[in-house]
């Protein structure tokens, strides 16, 4: 049996894994009384993986058909895949086939989970979600299916909320533009890396890459329509994203005022590093599972304000998975307890820093 509050993670890849270990770690702060995550293939690579999640305290479950063999690789399976699905108030699907789970899966259970969450690849799985941007757009009677934006989404919602939005508004965006400098692939994939720059395809006629794409609809889920237009390429390295960024704006503003607003925003931190490698460094010596939770890294020196004061432009780095990992537990944490949410995610902020 499962209690009240049980969360079901699909998915042990880059976003799950942690997310499960995080759960399993704040179980107790958050409130949540069953941590139980769904595997679908029993790799002998990835069996020192599950073992251990299971050792922090999480439920295995899988496909009925795929317990025997599991257990013969010596992992104990908890419950079928039905078992978790009928017993999960929240149900957070980390793999890449989020839609096709819904279809599939979710919808027979809708009247048993209070939400159900996907990641930044999976458009159209539900309201676009990223936390501390459009907290106030959920509703708790209509937004059954969230989608958490990608990390680089998070990072731009962060830069034009903070920097371009400002205390004026949505009216104050004139534009905003970006150049996602994305890493290859991440350390602990063996495929996809790529030996050289490789650019990539605007494949979205009015927004380019599906970063502005998704900034702009989860701007739109607090009524805004803003210009934005982003651009991508993929870098033969494996440690961070950075994302070079153009805001014009309609109030002229100073640098001090906009470092002013930065430093007022515990989920940005800065760094005088200069370099992906040495931020990487510091989240995985100091971050939790290695992940830095911030949504944003900015460089002290990195904002640059024309001499008007309308543009404003720079560059910044992306701590991936981190800033998803910290709003798919805010908004399961929103489900749960939707009166002091706010208050139970503080448990996080030991892994928010103020300086990378």
């Amino acid at each position: 049996m499962l209690g009240q509050k049980s969360v079901l993670v699909v998915g042990t890849g880059t976003i799950g894994e942690p997310l499960i270990g995080l759960l399993c770690h704040f179980r107790d702060q958050l409130g949540i009384d069953d941590v139980v995550f769904h595997k679908r293939t029993p790799l002998m690579t990835d069996r020192s993986k599950v073992l251990d999640l299971v050792r922090r305290g999480a439920r295995l479950a899988t496909d009925a058909e795929r317990v025997a063999e599991f257990e013969k690789i010596g992992a104990r399976v908890s419950m079928t895949t039905e078992e978790a699905l009928d017993g999960a108030r929240v149900v957070i699907d980390c793999t890449p086939s989020g839609n096709d789970m819904k279809e599939k899966w979710y919808r027979k259970y809708e009247d048993r989970a209070a939400l159900f969450i996907a990641q930044g690849s999976e458009f159209g799985f539900g309201k676009a979600y990223a936390r501390g941007v459009n907290d106030s757009a959920l509703d708790h009677v209509a937004d059954k299916y969230i989608q958490v934006v990608s990390c680089n989404t998070h990072n731009l919602a962060l830069l034009i909320s903070t920097l371009g939005l400002g205390d004026e508004g949505p009216d104050n965006l004139v534009e905003g533009r970006f150049v996602c400098i994305r890493r290859a692939n991440d350390i602990s994939q063996d495929e996809k890396f790529s030996p050289s720059p490789e650019i990539g395809s605007h494949g979205d006629a009015k927004f380019g890459t599906h970063h502005a794409r998704d900034a702009w609809h989860l701007f739109q889920t607090l009524g805004y329509d803003l210009n934005l237009f982003s651009s991508a390429m993929k870098l033969n390295t494996q440690f961070m994203h950075v994302i070079q960024f153009h805001l014009k704006v309609r109030k002229a503003v100073t640098h001090e005022k906009l470092m002013q607003r930065v430093r007022a925003n515990d989920r940005i931190a800065m760094t005088h590093k200069k370099s992906a490698n040495s931020v990487f460094s510091f989240g995985r010596d100091h971050g939790f599972y290695g992940r830095i939770l911030n949504q944003t890294v900015i460089p002290y020196k990195g904002i640059h304000v024309s001499e008007g004061g309308h543009d404003i432009t720079g560059f910044c780095f992306t701590p991936q998975d981190g800033n998803s990992l910290l709003s798919s537990v805010a908004a399961t944490t929103w489900a749960l307890y939707p009166e002091t949410y706010e208050k139970i995610i503080q448990c996080l902020k030991p892994f928010f820093f103020s300086e990378v």
